[in-house]
């Protein structure tokens, strides 16, 4: 019989399967790239240490390759992390209950669907109510608020409320004609709501020009809520530890950043021996900035 710790490096192993499947493969270089020779599709061709830590990525995991659309790279990115902590979370069960529910796909609503930022969609109806024919006054109203508030995760975990019956089932601790408990969004008698745990962004790669739409995302969540902060985390595949530097350091805002292939990385890197990759690693592990997506959904479960 599997124990868990062989269940979840078997998950691992698929979930690097289905990335060489779709998005995670070798691709002629860019135009006005120094490569000849084609570059794993999660490196930077301009960099050559980015290319030849992604290289041995690519190596260490010993997975066939297969070209896929870069295109939706992130998106197809975003549903196999998805698939991945769907199967691996309700595994921890024991650890963290609850009936979860796991998304990819954000409405319109974005988190004012969620408990915590319900609020958020009274916002949003108001200023557009402003959009015909505004003062002055509420156009700075409407300059101030609009958009940036309205967050669309590329993945949610969120709880669902539960029923009086399960909160009683060992001994009975809630009575509904007694003043027990009014307020909290865990009974359903309270809260028709989700609950928000997780806000995940998953980043294929990190680029400069985009590393700082996940802080951006963070703070929001931070500031915009009513009720607990959820868990918030960057999965990605950037091979380069300078570019996950531009993310991962500095506290305040993301949890922890979780690299797709944390180990195979640290192998590619020490086989490069590029002194200053192997410090940047190793100050975003020991400093508990970087983690491996095998990690999130024990994280998770805290």
């Amino acid at each position: 019989m599997d124990t868990p710790l062989n269940v979840f490096k078997e998950l691992r192993q698929c979930y690097h399967a289905k990335l060489h499947q779709t998005i995670w493969h070798l691709t002629p270089p860019n135009k006005g790239s120094k490569m000849t020779e084609p570059v794993p599709s999660n490196a930077d061709d301009h960099s050559k240490i980015s290319v030849a830590i992604a290289l041995g990525m690519l190596e260490n995991t010993r997975t066939s390759v297969k070209r896929s659309d870069a295109q939706t790279a992130g998106k197809i990115f975003a549903e196999i992390t998805l698939e991945f902590l769907q199967k691996a979370f309700p595994l921890l069960e024991n650890l963290r209950p609850g009936q979860w529910r796991f998304s990819s796909s954000q409405v319109s609503a974005g988190i004012s669907s969620y408990y915590q930022y319900e609020h958020l969609a009274v916002l949003q109806g108001f200023l557009k109510k402003l959009e015909k024919n505004p003062s002055s006054e509420e156009k700075d109203l409407r300059a101030m608020f609009a958009g940036g508030y309205l967050i669309t995760p590329d993945i949610v975990i969120a709880r669902e409320p539960v029923d009086d019956a399960l909160i009683n089932y060992s001994q009975s601790f809630i009575n509904p004609q007694l003043n027990i408990a009014k307020y909290t969004p865990l009974r359903k008698v309270n809260n028709d709501k989700a609950m928000m745990h997780a806000s995940i962004s998953c980043k294929w790669t990190i680029r400069s020009d985009r590393a700082q739409n996940s802080r951006t995302e963070a703070l929001n969540l931070i500031r915009n809520r009513k009720g607990h902060t959820p868990h918030i985390v960057v999965v990605t595949g950037e091979p380069w530890p300078n570019r996950l530097a531009s993310i991962a350091l500095g506290t305040g805002d993301i949890d922890c950043v979780y690299h797709m292939a944390l180990f195979e990385m640290e192998k590619a890197i020490n086989q490069c021996e590029d002194e200053s990759s192997k410090e940047m690693f190793d100050t975003l592990v020991r400093g508990r900035r970087l983690r491996d997506i095998s990690d999130l959904p024990f994280d998770l479960a805290i």
